[in-house]
């Protein structure tokens, strides 16, 4: 682990280049180095602006105090999943029942990743003010770290526990702590289950920090799978057969050429319940090769039995102990033999978490499809966790009544994989170590296979081109649909692209797909000079500046964020023509009133969390309710179909607009009065982004949430509208509108694009 990393939020970010525990609570902050002295700590983090592709190094100093004057710091964990997480009553309860039980004697007990304490209170409490009681709470990242420290000077504990500001790898018994501890209590889980580093964490546990026979909380955690067959699924994977039945006559993925673009080979996290009534459960038997194998070469245990379920039942895949040393990598294989005909598309895997020794605590991710008994119970809705996907390549496994296939799973230090084959092909190379050329997300991915949105873009870009004879084109995003529709649709012009987040992938994917779609690579150049030189090469020559927008790595936030479009086209104002097109023409910030019961409930302020205080974190985690006089919760990106329930409360709504046509020339701000069309509880506010791709609005492509692909006058073929993210800010307070209730909602907005691009929103209910 490099140094400067040493004190990283448990969050993976997209844009990081590489993977690496753990990492996987927080969305705002690139990188982070340290600096340390004798009297103080400072922490310095990379934080991006979105709308420029820029950073700028923020300092968090350990010494800042609380009420200190606003700073660039401020909203760090704003962003963060901590609030779900402690919203997340039935996951307290399990862990307080689970202490409260395994701790019953004073004991040294380590707390590894102790967030904002809350564990290591219920530990100090179970064991009561007694002398040879012991909590040591580590936790590395630093703006954490001050907030556990007023969590815990409000609920009475600082003397009970030790909070070291270090990775728990970097402890040392004899100098961090004393001694080593005779319970491990953590809770260093994500929704894949090994994403935030837990085997390594416990591995150095077991080896250097805890007794032998040491207890743990949790004591045990295994991992299930399920063989699905779903079309959604499906389109979020095989761009192959989708083009296939396209006739704009671009090819992204070409005919044995499938290596060089697609998805990465990893499991992706999705609120797999919304889907639910769309998936195929398949009758199958399995006939179970059990095969547990150390890569190390430690032991081989092999088992078979020959039993019949139905696919809705889970397939039990691994087991982690966490009272013992776990290995590194393990492997599983399963034989299946169908007794119905169907497609597996995907595997979707969940875990159930045993908390306590005796098997009587426990805290399951499965889906609702999966009947739970009755220690599990029933599970909430939380972001925090959700079901992880892996898509079979291509088409998927097509079976047949009677026919044999092979699951094979595998694990790392930090993941889990499969791999699902029919029996005559399974050879001994499981897994493919094969780099794809380009990797998008899923959703991108089902994007560029949607026929209508392919129609649309291809016809936007036919438009654009009218009229223009050996144009100069320029794609200032990270499209590789743009491009190629670009090329293939005016055969004199020439395009040039940025790819400002894909840079030299992109040129070398479409470079290597150039015959195959009939265009001659003498007619595409990737600028690798950046924008300054564009504007010194091409001054005054661009007849044609396009994108979707996409910017590669955003796909995570808001969608205003795309705005950088409309900054990057202010920027090269000076390398248009005078009569230059501009697609898209512009962009509308839209709206709807949402019931949203789930999403509120998981980031509502906070009060007592199994007895302790955490009122005081809810305005640094950004919670909706009952905040201080001039705070307010942050607007955060969401899948609003997978937010639980959800309903529609109003009309959309247009909140601004903003003209592409033009340079940026300020500030833009908008105001609208919106009538609840439906009675009901409003809990928020979902916003998207419409892009108004020419100057005659004919082609209007939409982002919101049960959106369809429009023209002016006449609804074109209804589309998939599941493959974009909403920004939602969520009311103070919950209120009943229609009928009896409100009847009306102002709404006042104010975004500048010229600074980060942060909308600030308002409203007023009437």
């Amino acid at each position: 682990m490099s140094p400067q990393l040493s004190l990283l939020p448990k969050t993976f970010i997209p844009l990081l280049p590489f993977r690496c525990p753990p990492l996987t609570r927080l969305s705002s902050v690139v990188a982070a180095r340290t600096m340390t002295s004798q009297s103080n700590q400072r922490v310095f983090q990379l934080r991006q602006d979105p709308l420029t592709g820029t950073s700028e190094w923020i300092v968090i100093d350990e010494n800042d105090e609380a009420g200190a004057p606003v700073t660039s710091t401020d909203g760090l964990l704003a962003t963060t999943s901590y609030l779900d997480m402690l919203n997340d009553t039935r996951r307290n309860r399990a862990y307080r029942l689970a202490i409260e039980k395994t701790i019953t004697e004073p004991c040294h007990v380590l707390d590894i990743g102790a967030g904002t304490g809350l564990l290591s209170m219920m530990a100090a409490r179970a064991m009561g003010d007694k002398e040879e009681s012991c909590v040591t709470a580590c936790e590395s990242y630093l703006p954490m770290v001050k907030l556990m420290r007023k969590v815990m000077h409000k609920n009475g504990m600082t003397k009970n526990i030790n909070l070291i500001n270090k990775r728990s790898d970097e402890l040392e018994v004899g100098s961090d702590i004393a001694s080593r501890a005779d319970v491990l209590v953590s809770e260093i889980l994500d929704s894949e289950l090994l994403g935030e580093g837990l085997i390594p964490s416990l591995q150095h546990a077991h080896d250097m920090l805890l007794v032998d026979n040491s207890k743990t909380v949790p004591y045990r955690a295994t991992t299930y799978c399920q063989l699905v067959e779903s079309t959604f699924l499906c389109n979020m994977h095989d761009l192959q057969s989708n083009e296939a039945r396209m006739s704009d006559g671009v090819r992204l993925v070409p005919p044995v050429l499938e290596s060089l673009f697609g998805i990465k080979s990893q499991q992706y996290s999705m609120h797999v319940d919304a889907i639910e009534k769309e998936i195929k459960l398949v009758l199958i038997s399995l006939t179970f090769l059990y095969s547990f194998a150390i890569r190390f070469g430690v032991y081989t245990h092999r088992l078979s039995l020959y039993i019949f379920i139905q696919l809705s039942e889970p397939i039990k895949v691994f087991e982690f102990d966490f009272w013992k040393r776990p290995e590194s990598n393990g492997e599983l294989d399963v034989h299946i033999e169908a007794i119905t005909e169907g497609s597996v598309h995907a595997i979707i895997s969940w875990w159930v978490l045993q908390l306590d020794s005796e098997g009587t605590i426990f805290y399951s991710t499965a889906p609702r499809w999966i009947e739970s008994n009755s220690e599990i119970g029933a599970r909430d809705w939380c972001d925090h966790w959700k079901q992880c996907v892996w898509f079979t390549p291509g088409a998927g496994v097509s079976i047949s009544k009677g026919e044999k296939v092979h699951l094979h799973a595998a694990h790392t230090c930090t993941n889990i994989l499969y791999n699902l084959k029919k029996a005559h092909e399974i050879t001994h190379s499981s897994f493919s170590t094969g780099e794809l050329q380009l990797t998008f997300p899923p959703e991108r991915v089902a994007i560029y296979g949607d026929s209508v949105y392919r129609q649309s873009i291809f016809e936007a870009t036919r438009n654009a081109f009218q009229g223009l004879s050996d144009a100069q084109c320029l794609v200032i995003d990270d499209s590789i649909l743009l491009p190629l529709m670009a090329l293939h649709i005016s055969n004199g012009s020439r395009v040039i692209s940025l790819s400002p987040g894909l840079q030299e992938n992109a040129a070398r994917y479409l470079e290597a797909i150039a015959d195959s779609n009939g265009f001659s690579k003498d007619r595409f150049k990737y600028f690798r000079e950046g924008k300054a030189k564009l504007m010194e090469a091409y001054p005054s020559k661009i007849d044609l500046l396009i994108g979707e927008p996409y910017y590669y790595g955003l796909e995570s936030g808001l969608p205003w964020q795309n705005l950088r479009f409309w900054k990057d086209r202010t920027l090269l104002d000076s390398v248009l023509s005078k009569d230059a097109v501009v697609m898209p023409y512009k962009g509308v910030l839209r709206g709807c009133a949402m019931y949203l019961p789930d999403l509120w409930k998981s980031r509502c302020c906070l009060g007592s969390v199994e007895g302790f205080d955490h009122a005081l974190v809810n305005t640094t985690l950004g919670g909706c309710g009952d905040l201080p006089s001039g705070k307010d919760s942050p607007c955060l990106p969401f899948f609003v179909w997978q937010c639980g329930e959800t309903k529609k409360l109003s009309k959309e709504f247009t909140v601004m607009e903003f003209d592409f046509s033009k340079p940026i020339a300020g500030p833009c701000s908008g105001e609208v009065q919106i009538e609840f069309t439906k009675p009901g509880v409003c809990h928020g506010i979902a916003l998207w982004m419409d892009w108004v791709m020419d100057k005659e609005n004919s082609i209007v492509i939409s982002t919101g949430p049960g959106m369809k692909l429009i023209t002016l006058t006449v609804l074109i073929k209804r589309r998939d509208e599941r493959y974009w993210k909403q920004g939602v800010k969520l009311l103070g307070k919950p209120v009943t509108v229609g009928v009896e209730g409100l009847s009306s909602i102002g709404i006042k907005a104010s975004l500048d694009p010229s600074s980060n691009g942060e909308l600030i929103i308002t409203h007023t209910l009437c």
